[in-house]
């Protein structure tokens, strides 16, 4: 597992030990973000269910100004940070351990905002469409702002969710990438 690209490209990012999260593999990535816009000009990211980190991490290489990565479990924080430490950019970062809808309760309390926001959560427990209404409800999203769904293929996202404009959808193997975008009425 590496960065693909950016800054930051080439460099190696360790995985999570254990059975418990599944990192995003290189080709997947690489997708993800020829289809999002190979590079940003700024923009802050969310990456609600981080594991490695390997999402945020490659999306501030490509450009974004900052990123927050979450997780619930102690071995991914771990590995988040060490992964992070890998850029000699740790200010760019923000790492949170903790519940995901408790979370984004505190952004919105803190009148938080995001431009980009990578949802890959355990595949048992897929509640992408809640989270992604959540957001809207709790105005933490920016104008415009863009969501990136990892799921398995198993997951079927509706393409109509309210307040957002479906984008496309992606096969890569096993993986399944959905693209939102928040719409602006």
């Amino acid at each position: 597992m590496r960065i693909v690209a950016g800054n930051y490209g080439g460099r190696k990012l360790k995985a999570v030990p254990g059975m418990k999260t599944r990192p995003t593999t290189d080709k997947v990535k690489e997708s993800m973000f020829n289809i999002i816009g190979p590079y940003f000009a700024g923009g802050q990211a969310l990456d609600l269910f981080a594991g490695s980190g390997g999402l945020a991490i490659e999306a501030v290489s490509r450009g974004v100004e900052h990123a927050i990565l979450v997780d619930r479990q102690y071995q991914a924080i771990k590995t988040i940070n060490e992964n992070i430490a890998i850029t000699k950019e740790e200010d760019k970062f923000t790492v949170l351990k903790g519940d995901a809808k408790r979370i984004l309760k505190q952004f919105a309390k803190k009148e938080m905002t995001f431009d980009y926001v990578f949802l890959d959560p355990p595949y048992k427990e897929q509640e992408i469409v809640n989270l992604m209404q959540e957001m809207v409800e709790l105005s933490i999203l920016n104008e415009d702002a863009l969501i990136v769904c990892e799921t398995d293929q198993d997951a079927h996202l509706p393409e109509e969710i309210s307040g957002f404009n479906f984008i496309k959808a992606a096969d890569y193997g096993i993986t399944r990438l959905a693209f939102y975008r928040l719409t602006t009425d």
